[in-house]
């Protein structure tokens, strides 16, 4: 029992180490940080974030954010960028450089690389008085008192510390861009959130072999109809193709509790006017907005009230709208 109560008190140690850290980060948002968002929205280069060690990790992830959040960037391996990756920057490129220490042999051989080379050289760093943050033209400081490691030696509240300050550097980008959903979107197209933003009814919809039947018809062709096409429905409309209801399973059903000579019965007598339609334009996240608050599982998709085809749950669920 005592070794499961320290391993909780150990984490929540190492996470409150980690919090007040990023909390102190507040205090560091300074001039400094101002002038490096301001140079980076107005340069047409991109960003390029370069470290080493478990700081080429952390601009890893940073590079991601940014070019997810319309702000270009690359990531360059301050090792390899000695060994000729240097080449990768082009001109009117910003450097962020991280690194804890800002000390480190390869930090101090590529700084005088990169000024000589004119390049703009922000460094991310968690010791202000380095080699680094000297030759730097902004500073971000990402100071922190100890790490979460009892030794104080693995990189872990300066890594979070760094990734969290990398984070409000893209942030701030994001809106001085006006970053919208839309935009996110088109940059994260794959993904359950960019599909919710951009995929369209006509997208997923069944608009071939659609279950259609018109006023007139028997309702044994429209038991036909519907099972023929493994919907569980049928729109119904009228001589000029105009929906004028909807007949479902379920219709079916409570027909056949009705007196309702079946023989004679014709589509018209069964369906039920004015179903819940969506147009083949919309998104087709309102699609299921639609059934949800409806508790259905399938719409009519119509345009200026002709029918186009159908929209069902299991459609969306396919392309992980749900």
């Amino acid at each position: 029992m005592n070794i499961i109560k320290n391993i909780k008190k150990i984490a929540i140690d190492v996470l409150l180490n980690e919090a007040r850290a990023i909390e102190k980060l507040t205090q560091f948002i300074d001039d400094d940080f101002e002038a490096c968002v301001n140079e980076i929205i107005q340069s047409n280069g991109r960003v390029v974030i370069t470290g080493i060690g478990k700081s080429a990790i952390i601009a890893n992830k940073i590079v991601a954010t940014l070019n997810s959040t319309g702000t270009p960037s690359l990531f360059m391996h301050a090792a390899d960028a000695i060994h000729g990756d240097l080449g990768m920057i082009q001109s009117n490129d910003i450097v962020i450089c991280l690194s804890k220490s800002g000390n480190t042999p390869e930090i101090k051989m590529l700084v005088p690389l990169i000024k000589r080379r004119g390049f703009k050289l922000v460094a991310l760093v968690s010791n202000i008085d380095s080699y680094l943050a000297q030759h730097a033209d902004y500073v971000l400081n990402a100071t922190i008192g100890e790490e979460a490691c009892p030794n104080n030696l693995a990189p872990t509240t300066s890594t979070t510390a760094h990734l969290a300050m990398g984070d409000a550097l893209a942030i701030c980008l994001l809106n001085l861009r006006h970053f919208s959903s839309e935009d996110f979107a088109q940059f994260h197209p794959g993904g359950a959130l960019g599909k919710q933003l951009y995929l369209r009814v006509d997208d997923v919809m069944i608009s071939k072999e659609i279950p259609l039947v018109e006023e007139s018809t028997s309702l044994k062709d429209v038991i036909l109809e519907i099972s023929s096409k493994r919907l569980g429905a049928a729109a119904v409309v009228d001589s000029n193709g105009a929906l004028l209801g909807i007949i479902t399973d379920g219709d079916l059903r409570r027909m056949l509790q009705k007196e309702i000579q079946i023989e004679s019965a014709r589509a018209i007598d069964v369906l039920s006017r004015n179903p819940k339609t969506i147009d083949s334009g919309e998104l087709a996240v309102k699609a299921l907005q639609i059934m949800q608050q409806n508790s259905i599982t399938q719409l009519v998709v119509v345009k200026e009230n002709k029918v186009q085809g159908f929209i069902h749950l299991h459609d969306l669920l396919k392309e992980g709208i749900v």
